[in-house]
């Protein structure tokens, strides 16, 4: 089975665990960061700064990026109107 390891990102921060874990496939890792991420998530929201962001993400064997769940904190009137995240069509299954 491959084995994935979970990094943090918060400013200044980033870490990356030395424990890998082990997953069958691609969606049992997508599955898995899920709902770690889902558990922090809460308390991370509560203490962003403005003009921030928190990223978790799940690294091969090899450390490279294979998954990135990312939250944002940003003033709508700072932000230039053609950066951010795009809107989702209406009728699309964004979830």
């Amino acid at each position: 089975m491959p084995l994935y390891f979970f990094r943090i990102r918060n400013g200044r921060y980033s870490g990356a665990s030395s424990r890998g874990a082990e997953f069958a496939d691609r969606d049992a890792a997508w599955h898995e960061l899920t709902s770690v991420c889902a558990n922090i998530v809460g308390g991370i929201s509560r203490k962003l700064k403005l003009d921030s962001e928190w990223e978790m993400e799940l690294l091969d064997e090899s450390k490279h990026p294979v998954f990135r769940i990312r939250l944002v904190a940003e003033s709508m009137d700072r932000a230039d109107s053609n950066q951010g995240f795009p809107r989702p069509r209406p009728g699309s299954d964004i979830f």
